[in-house]
């Protein structure tokens, strides 16, 4: 890359940013936002309103060394079976406070592992969404699979009950990369995985793939990538990998030493790039790619694409309801977290309780900054007249931020109209765009308000 020099300057390989799967990200949600607000809000969910539902199922036989998602280990049905029959109890509080006729037109099961659920626990849980929640005319079903945790049966389950696109995780098929982070997965059992989803007409496939491994090198990534384009998906899915140990105790387990520098990394993530355009994948935002034709690159075209906990989506839905231990709903107004411990989130619901622990009500500045990142990494743009039609009041607010970044980053980013576009080759650079935005309004906010 060309660039690469002045990427380097900027800071890409200096410090992590954000994904901004939510503004503000998760991480800056307080205590004193919890169950309260979100009854408040459920409650002020307009009627006929389509929402999206996310369930968390936070079991896996085996816990992958690499993922910093809340999961635990599970070696039997009971404790996952203990926990889906508090799930259809949040099912059914969250339901008395949201109108009667509001309509899904999502839903997520993520993990963990939601294929560690039997066809009967499995079939008792989308009963019951289902009997609650009318599917929207738009409705779709998505699932996390991990192929060695998905029994024929189970699959076959999911597919009766609608489901209608499946996100495989792979990360890297080399075995060294694969003993190193604790998981073992053969390109066999994911090529049959992949032929009992195809046989049951699931009709969208993702797969997800690392980058920045330890021992991932050229070679090792090639290999990988050439048995996933074998498989035919329709959607990539390529995240670098954070190694945050103090926050995911079990990354201790990895050894640092063996990671790649950052530089590395992103070469290692270049190269993915270029082999997913010549398969004929269209690169969409940060880290998507999708075959031509896709809902996705339709929904960017007419900007309807967004950034939400599930990556890049054209979901148009402003509520998202999550059920489940740590699952996070979103709102008009914010968002709330349950409970992250599963037996505290257990215990809340038990006593007929909502689960909600933690969360963030969302200012109208902090709205604006959310949707300016979300330009960013969608459009690679601040369409500064977009914006100013949604934030009338705000308009200067609006010039302020295409300012700041024009003058930080003069050589990637160029004026367009009263707003901004990224220069080709420097896409890389909008997480940390998106970053010093949200350190520039938030510094402003707080300078603002001081008396």
């Amino acid at each position: 890359m060309e660039q690469i020099d002045q990427l380097r300057r900027y800071g890409l390989f200096d410090a992590s940013v954000p994904r901004f799967t939510s503004y503000p990200p998760a991480n800056r949600f307080a205590k004193d936002t919890g169950a309260r607000f979100y009854s408040t809000w459920l409650r002020a969910v307009p009627r006929g309103a389509e929402i999206s539902v996310y369930v968390h199922i936070p079991f896996c036989k085996r816990l992958c060394w690499f993922c910093a998602c809340r999961t635990q280990g599970a070696k039997g049905q009971s404790p996952v079976d203990a926990y889906i029959n508090v799930v259809l109890r949040e099912i059914a509080l969250v339901a008395r406070q949201l109108p009667d006729d509001v309509r899904m037109t999502r839903l997520y099961l993520g993990g963990g592992t939601p294929t560690i659920l039997s066809p009967k626990t499995m079939t008792r849980l989308l009963t019951r969404l289902f009997d609650t929640f009318e599917r929207a005319r738009d409705f779709e079903f998505s699932v996390e699979i991990d192929p060695t945790e998905a029994a024929p049966e189970v699959i076959e389950t999911l597919a009766f009950q609608g489901m209608n696109r499946a996100s495989i995780g792979v990360q890297d098929f080399n075995p060294k990369v694969q003993d190193a982070i604790g998981r073992s997965q053969s390109y066999a059992q994911t090529h049959d995985c992949v032929e009992r989803l195809r046989t049951a007409k699931v009709h969208s496939l993702n797969m997800d793939l690392l980058y920045g491994l330890p021992h991932q090198n050229a070679f090792s990534l090639v290999d990988t990538l050439d048995q996933v384009l074998a498989l035919q998906p329709d959607r990539v899915a390529l995240n670098g990998y954070a190694h945050v140990p103090w926050m995911s105790k079990r990354q201790i387990m990895i050894d640092s030493d063996a990671l790649p520098s950052c530089e590395t990394g992103f070469a290692l993530s270049e190269m993915a790039r270029q082999m997913l355009h010549l398969d004929g994948f269209s690169a969409l935002g940060l880290d998507h790619f999708v075959r031509p034709g896709d809902n996705l690159i339709l929904a960017r075209q007419s900007g309807g694409l967004h950034r939400d906990f599930q990556g890049y989506t054209d979901d148009h839905a402003d509520v998202l309801i999550g059920l489940g231990a740590s699952a996070i709903s979103r709102f008009a107004q914010g968002y709330v977290q349950n409970q992250p411990a599963t037996t505290a989130y257990m215990s809340e619901i038990g006593a007929g309780c909502l689960a909600g622990s933690r969360g963030h009500a969302i200012t109208a500045m902090e709205r604006l900054t959310a949707q300016m990142i979300e330009h960013l990494l969608c459009r690679f743009a601040l369409d500064a007249d977009a914006l100013t039609a949604q934030f009338p009041d705000q308009s200067a607010a609006v010039s302020d931020a295409v300012a700041e970044l024009l003058a930080t980053y003069p050589e990637a980013c160029r004026r367009d109209g009263a707003g901004l576009c990224v220069q080709k080759g420097f896409a890389p650079l909008v997480g940390a765009m998106a970053s010093h935005l949200d350190q520039y309004r938030t510094n402003h906010m707080a300078q603002t308000a001081a008396p």
